[in-house]
This record gives structure tokens, C-alpha cells and sequence, in this order.
């Protein structure tokens, strides 16, 4: 976990933002209030070959880089990133189409929204802050392309927190009635583009991020704070509804084809599995476990969190908990 101190300089010198943009420039950076979450941390624009990512980071120890899921962005970090930054060089960045990422065009087959390409931007992006190797955690959206980074990069990940998935191949090859009432949003923001996009940006973009979230935790948006809703609320806007869309389409077709391409590789790293068993459906959160060990051979801990799909938001202290004792 060495680093490079000329390839770090190197993306020191990206634009970030000061104290002041967050008043000059909110709708760019963001407010004051969501800065306040992450003291210390740097807030920057970082290009990759195919994308500008956004990112926060901060801190000092062993690299750790945590990746958000669908409909939010690096923000859902908020209420662990700060804890995490005392023992950890913790990086927090936007999946390109995301958050305050930059929008790609989507190219042949939808491959410049496969999770390998997202993948590649991430270990583009810790080559720049001079890591080759790293512990990586994901959430939803970012867990599998996590799992992809695992998959195409296996020497580089250390140990590895997958956060409510199962893998993309089993899903789509074990289709249930009730994973299509829950998870409607697969199929829906795969159609083609711009139908999915004009029907979810024709109504407010509080209404839709409160509305999805509802249905896809299973809890309630009690966990949720003003500050952190008003942050997903500003990036929810046509680009990153275009840019997760995009996203869908590929997990239905490129992503498809290289996970059954793949299906037979078994992660080899030390793996922690982590699900929230009150957002799935029953039968679901009880194979949690028996259908990862098809897809991994190092599960080396597991926990079914009694709690919905926003793990990080609603039992952030038990997440600080398992990282610090898995991540060493």
C-alpha cells in the first residue's frame, strides 16, 4: 500500500473546491452544511481516460475507497467517512453518470456504462493517488462494480465489503416474482434512451428520490438527514438520471455478457459480505449467504444487518464496526 508521492502531486493539482465555493458556487460543490460531514477531506474533480470524477477524500492510513450505489452519490458516506478518515486514507468518489461526475457518451452496446469501465475509472483514479493495492468497499450500484474491479483486478484489492448485492448473473438467471415488484427500476431504466429518463425527470426530484428509496429500503426514510436529502435532491438532475440509466442498459446487455463470460471465477480475496435483511425479500435475505459461496471462496465475514437496503445511513455504527476490524 505504498504511494507514489509524484503520481499523488500529480492529482493534488486537480481543480477542488475551497470554503468559498460552497457559497460562490453551490450548485457546482455543494453546500457548506454537507462539507461539514467530511473535515478535512479534499473535494475535487480528477479526469480518468474516459470520464471527470468527482470526489471527496481525506485522512491518513491504509487506503480505503468506498463507492456509492443507485439514486445517490459519494454524500451517502456522510455519517462514517469522518470516523473512518482517523485510521484510513478514505476515498469517496462519483461513479461517472452520477452524483457530480461527468456524463460519457454511452458508445457500442452501452460499454462506457459497463461496471468494467466504471472500474477502471476508480483504479485509474488510485493509480493517480499512487496506490496498487487497497481496500475497497461498495454499496448497491458500487458494490458491483466492485465486484467487477474484483473480478478484472484481482492483485490489487486486498480485501473486499460487498454491500447488498447478489451477483449481476444470478440475478438475471433467477428471476422471481417478488424480485420484479421490488426491483421494477431494472427493467425500467433499461428501456431505451430518452423514455425512462423523461418520465422520472417529469416529476420533482425530491419526490422520486423519496418515492424509490421508500420502496426499495424497506424502513422508511427515518435514517435520513435534511442535509444529506438536499445533497441527492441537487445532483438528481437530468444528467445523472441520463448517466444511471445508462447504467441500467448496461447491466441488461454488455455487463451480461461479460458476467456470463465469467461466471465460473470465484473471488479469492478475503471477502465481507454484508446485507440488510429487512430490504429483500424473505427468500432472498435467507440465500444471501449459500449464493455467494457459488461466486466467492474467501467469505471470511458476513452479518444479515437488521435493517433495509441504506445500510451506511441507518446502522452506520455497526458499518464502522465491521470495517474497522475487517480492513487490516
Amino acid at each position: 500500500m505504498s504511494k507514489d508521492a509524484g503520481q499523488a502531486q500529480r492529482l493534488m493539482a486537480m481543480a477542488s473546491a475551497s470554503p468559498d465555493d460552497y457559497k460562490r458556487d453551490p450548485t457546482r460543490w455543494g453546500s457548506a452544511e454537507v462539507a461539514a460531514h467530511f473535515p478535512g477531506f479534499e473535494h475535487m474533480d480528477v479526469r480518468t481516460r474516459g470520464a471527470v470524477i468527482r470526489l471527496r477524500h481525506g485522512g491518513s492510513g491504509p487506503p480505503l475507497l468506498l463507492v456509492h450505489g443507485n439514486p445517490q452519490n459519494h454524500t451517502c458516506w456522510y455519517k462514517v467517512a469522518a470516523r473512518l478518515a482517523k485510521n484510513y486514507h478514505v476515498i469517496l468518489p462519483d461513479l461517472r453518470g452520477y452524483g457530480d461526475s461527468s456524463l460519457p457518451e454511452p458508445g457500442p452496446d452501452h460499454i462506457n456504462y459497463s461496471f468494467r469501465t466504471m472500474a477502471q475509472d476508480l483504479v485509474e483514479i488510485m493509480d493517480q493517488f499512487g496506490y496498487r493495492q487497497y481496500f475497497v468497499a461498495g454499496h448497491d450500484r458500487g458494490a458491483r462494480t466492485i465486484h467487477r474491479m474484483c473480478l478484472d483486478n484481482p492483485e490489487r484489492i486486498l480485501k473486499v465489503c460487498l454491500m447488498d448485492i447478489v451477483p449481476n448473473h444470478y440475478v438475471w438467471t433467477h428471476i422471481t416474482k417478488s424480485w420484479v415488484i421490488g426491483t421494477w427500476h431494472w427493467a425500467f431504466m433499461a428501456q431505451p434512451e430518452p423514455f425512462p429518463e423523461r418520465l422520472i425527470s417529469a416529476v420533482p426530484a425530491e419526490y422520486f428520490l423519496r418515492s424509490r428509496m421508500v420502496i426499495r429500503g424497506g424502513t422508511g426514510l427515518g435514517f435520513l438527514s435534511d442535509t444529506a436529502l438536499a445533497e441527492y435532491v441537487r445532483c438528481y438532475t437530468l444528467k445523472t438520471i441520463t448517466g444511471s440509466c445508462r447504467d441500467y442498459r448496461a447491466t441488461a446487455t454488455c455487463d451480461f455478457t461479460m458476467d456470463t463470460a465469467d461466471k465460473d471465477k470465484k473471488l479469492a480475496m478475503p471477502l465481507l459480505l454484508l446485507w440488510g435483511a429487512r430490504g429483500h425479500p424473505p427468500e432472498r435475505a435467507r440465500e444471501f449467504l449459500d449464493i455467494w459461496n457459488q461466486y466467492a471462496t474467501n467469505i471470511s465475514a458476513f452479518e444479515a444487518m437488521p435493517c433495509g437496503h441504506y445500510m451506511q445511513e441507518e446502522m452506520p455504527d455497526q458499518i464502522f464496526d465491521h470495517y474497522t476490524k475487517f480492513f487490516v
